[in-house]
C-alpha cells in the first residue's frame, strides 16, 4: 500500500485533549476504510504565519500512514468537513523515515544547520 504523511492543523481554542481526540477519530475512520497509521504526533500550539479563520495560533498534529488511496481520500473529506479543522496537507512518500519528526527532535539534534553569528 501507499506510504503518506498528513499534518493538520485545529483551531486554538480546542484543550490538548481534545485535539489528541481528533488524531484518534481520523485513526479510525483510516482503520476502518483498510488502512493503518503507522506513527503519530501531536506537536502542540503553535503560531501560524497567518491568520486562519481569525485565529493565529492552532494545534498541529501529524501522521504517518499506510493506506489504500481511497481511505486518504475519505479522510481528507471528513477532515475538510469537520469544524475544528482548519487545515489539511497529505504527501505521499516513497519510505517512511526512522525516529522522530523534525519538528519533534531537539534544536541541537538537527545539526544541518549553520551556526549563527
Amino acid at each position: 500500500m501507499p506510504l503518506y504523511e498528513h499534518v493538520f492543523i485545529a483551531r486554538q481554542d480546542l484543550s490538548n485533549a481534545q485535539a489528541e481526540g481528533l488524531v484518534e477519530h481520523f485513526s479510525t475512520v483510516l482503520a476502518d476504510n483498510g488502512g493503518k497509521v503507522v506513527e503519530s504526533e501531536y506537536w502542540g500550539v503553535k503560531t501560524m504565519a497567518y491568520k486562519i479563520n481569525k485565529n493565529r495560533k492552532g494545534h498541529y498534529a501529524y501522521l504517518r500512514t499506510d493506506a489504500p488511496a481511497p481511505a486518504v481520500q475519505e479522510m481528507e473529506r471528513l477532515m475538510r468537513l469537520h469544524e475544528d479543522v482548519m487545515r489539511v496537507l497529505t504527501v505521499k512518500v516513497d519510505a517512511h523515515e526512522e525516529g522522530p519528526s523534525v519538528q519533534m527532535q531537539k534544536r541541537e539534534e538537527r545539526g544541518d544547520r549553520r551556526e549563527r553569528r
